[in-house]
């Protein structure tokens, strides 16, 4: 569950993830030097699971979010206990003291996932992908307060185009439901409440994924975690919260399970849920076999440039509005990805220029806080 996007932000940050220990039944040596192989399998991993969350949370007025993500969790650790056991993959044990430590980072990870859910749900997924970047702004200024990171001026350019793309995403958004339903009054007010709603929910889902990725952070700071063992102990400790959040705070009435699960679409929705809980493991191991194959660098700038193809994925596989305004909105946060990737890429070669934000002051809460995340 949500692998993907704790692999993207991570790339956003040009922290690219530790490979994990993987045996001898990897790819075949053909295959692994070859590195047009990883890159694609990553960004159709991406592709894969974003568009089949797509297409269980909005096709058919679904609305049982909680208990998607409980199956993505449980089919995520099932997946990765097979193939531990088949000693594919490995990763430490659980042990209790470790899960103490991990459970506030998992709670921060179910807040992601769930907003993230119910902003796709509203939005189509070129304006949702788009409106990802600005977590990127969120993270990186919380490095900054917290961590003693620094922005640069290049970094602060791609932040400009993110705002941009996502001001002429919601433009478009807005300017295609007046005129599809400018001769209803009742029907576009529906259609912007729907957008706005679809607005509210990306917004904390972006402070919830910033939250969440400083906190996960420090949390591997202190545990020493590899790829598996966050992703084993996420959705491990994730499942009792979302099972009880499923049971007790959504409906399952047998009219609003028939409504979820209607019959003629009921075996094709099954399986759209199987398939986005295995693309989890398969989106954590192709961005390791990326990183193995090519180098950091190239794995950020796959990073930054999957975002197209996830865009343009709304644009084939479901009714995204296509109109000049959508596809520049589309253009910009290519643009504004690629610019980022960029950056950091200058950055790690040679200490940048830093913007005087870096040590900007702090009031004493904010000093009170970060020397809270250096103990």
């Amino acid at each position: 569950m949500a692998e993907k996007e704790k692999q993207d932000y991570k790339v956003e940050m040009g922290s690219p993830p530790r490979s994990p220990r993987i045996s001898a039944g990897g790819p075949a040596m053909s295959t692994a030097s070859n590195p047009i192989f990883p890159i694609l399998s990553y960004c159709g991993a991406s592709i894969l699971m974003t568009v089949t969350n797509k297409y269980v949370l909005s096709g058919y007025d679904f609305n049982l979010n909680f208990f998607l993500i409980c199956v993505q969790s449980v089919v995520c650790v099932m997946a990765i206990q097979t193939c531990k056991s088949l000693n594919i993959i490995t990763y430490r044990d659980f042990k209790m003291d470790e899960a103490r430590k991990w459970f506030p980072v998992s709670v921060l990870l179910i807040l992601m996932i769930y907003t993230g859910s119910k902003a796709l749900q509203y939005l189509s997924i070129p304006v949702y992908t788009i409106f990802k970047n600005l977590t990127i702004i969120l993270i990186a200024y919380g490095e900054v307060l917290w961590f003693g990171g620094s922005v640069t001026g290049m970094a602060l350019f791609s932040f400009g185009l993110m705002v941009l793309s996502s001001v002429v995403a919601a433009w478009a958004d807005i300017t295609a439901a007046i005129a599809n339903y400018g001769h209803d009054a009742s029907e576009t007010a529906v259609a912007l409440s729907t957008l706005n709603a679809g607005y509210m929910w990306m917004l904390m889902n972006c402070l919830s994924s910033a939250a969440y990725v400083l906190g996960m952070r420090k949390r591997i700071k202190l545990t020493n975690f590899k790829d598996f063992d966050t992703m084993y102990y996420n959705n491990l400790l994730s499942i009792p919260i979302l099972f009880a959040c499923s049971l007790f705070l959504e409906d399952w009435s047998g009219s609003n399970v028939t409504k979820n699960f209607p019959l003629e679409y009921r075996n094709a929705l099954i399986f759209a849920i199987l398939i986005s809980g295995l693309s989890t493991v398969f989106i954590s191991y192709t961005s390791a076999w990326c990183v193995r194959v090519t180098s950091s660098t190239t794995y950020s700038m796959v990073g930054a440039l999957n975002k197209l193809p996830i865009a343009l994925s709304g644009l084939i596989f479901f009714d995204a509005p296509v109109t000049l305004s959508s596809v520049t909105a589309i253009a910009i946060g290519f643009v504004s990805g690629l610019v980022y990737a960029l950056a950091k890429v200058k950055q790690g070669k040679a200490k940048a220029c830093t913007l005087p934000t870096t040590n900007i002051p702090m009031s004493a809460s904010s000093q009170s806080m970060r020397d809270g995340f250096k103990s």
